[in-house]
């Protein structure tokens, strides 16, 4: 095992807290898209729509569907890392419990508009701090980067093509899409660049794919 494989699975206690917190403050942002009922990002849609077919809490299925995402990985040969599995856990934890604590939906236009973009932010904080901590990448992004290398496709074009087909499978099922879910697809990108480059920015990563 080369040496930066090893460091994905090993960390110390700080960048682990800083891991974690990332998470849950990623968790959060999501959530409070989907209080505000004005469209969720692609995957929390997704989640949303099942949640609505299964009566399942929102949750519980972004972990569920965080481990399908891990279980594609196997045939694109990406390696996880111990960020990739405390990813999937977390976030949908985080999610699910700000549901709980914050049950009512908000009412007021201002106060939903608010929550889009005190959400969209709050992603962009947890992404600047889980990225940085560089234990792996999230499922969902393993499943971009996956399909990028197989593929030989930009990864624009890989994440486009995921994010549509999983926003229309979602909408499909019941899922809320609306201006925050375009409100999200336009600001996430410089969100995450600006908490990114706060959080000390990226090392050179490591090769994601199987040799």
């Amino acid at each position: 095992m080369s040496l930066a494989q090893h460091s994905l699975w090993r960390t110390g206690p700080s960048t682990l807290a800083r891991l974690l917190i990332g998470l849950w403050i990623f968790g959060t942002g999501e959530a409070c898209l989907v209080l505000a009922a004005l469209g969720n990002s692609p995957w929390t849609v997704l989640a949303e729509g099942v949640s609505e077919q299964t009566s399942v809490g929102i949750g519980e299925v972004t972990i569920a569907i965080s481990f399908v995402v891990l279980a594609l990985w196997i045939p694109l040969r990406q390696r996880p890392g111990l960020g990739t599995i405390l990813n999937a856990i977390v976030v949908g934890v985080a999610i699910g419990v700000t549901l709980q604590v914050i049950s009512q939906q908000a009412g007021r236009l201002g106060i939903r508009l608010a929550l889009v973009a005190g959400g969209i932010a709050l992603v962009g904080v947890g992404s600047g701090l889980y990225l940085t901590s560089r234990l792996g990448p999230g499922p969902r992004d393993g499943l971009m980067t996956g399909l990028h290398a197989k593929t030989g496709r930009s990864l624009r074009l890989v994440r486009t093509v995921i994010e549509v087909t999983v926003t229309a499978a979602g909408a499909a099922l019941g899922g809320t899409v609306g201006m925050g879910t375009l409100a999200f697809a336009l600001l996430i990108g410089p969100s995450v660049q600006l908490f990114v480059g706060l959080a000390g920015g990226l090392a050179e990563p490591a090769r994601a794919t199987g040799g």
